[in-house]
């Protein structure tokens, strides 16, 4: 095996344990704002906290990180996906973690820099070989591919 394939393997494992790992937490926190809290409470956590317009961010919330988990795990619509999780978790940080420091423990800013940033991440780098995405992209460009051939051909 070259080594370059090695290194590409690599990579796309390790963006797979990524993806799975923080798309696991995100929608474990959406589905306990949905099901768990119930919006009612989520709109009230959210409240308590300052969260501006509660009854709508809350279930936009719940939903982006329940949906958009599900859809980390799986790799697909990673770009979207990605942002809208990085975008969900710094206005997190900015309306209620950052004010409290960086450790969790005191409520900080500490885990959702970290989810955060790794959404950001993936979205920006892609969701690898061992992805949805890549199993559409790779389904788009032989149909591509075949288009051109037979008009080549023709």
């Amino acid at each position: 095996m070259a080594a370059s394939s090695r290194t590409g393997m690599a990579s796309d494992l390790g963006l797979l344990v990524a993806r799975i790992l923080l798309g696991a937490i995100f929608a474990a926190h959406g589905y306990q704002k949905l099901v768990t809290f119930g919006l009612a409470g989520a709109t009230e956590s959210f409240r308590s906290m300052g969260v501006p317009a509660p009854e709508i961010a809350a279930p936009v919330v719940a939903i982006v990180e329940l949906v958009g988990g599900i859809a980390l795990i799986a790799g697909a619509f990673t770009g979207i996906v990605g942002l809208l999780l990085a975008i969900d978790m710094l206005v997190a940080a900015l309306l209620v973690h950052l004010p409290q420091g960086v450790f969790i423990d005191a409520g900080g800013w500490e885990l959702v820099g970290a989810l955060g940033a790794g959404a950001l991440a993936i979205a920006v780098v892609g969701a690898g070989r061992l992805s949805l995405d890549a199993l559409l992209r790779g389904r788009r460009g032989s149909r591509s591919r075949a288009s051109s051939a037979a008009s080549a051909a023709a």
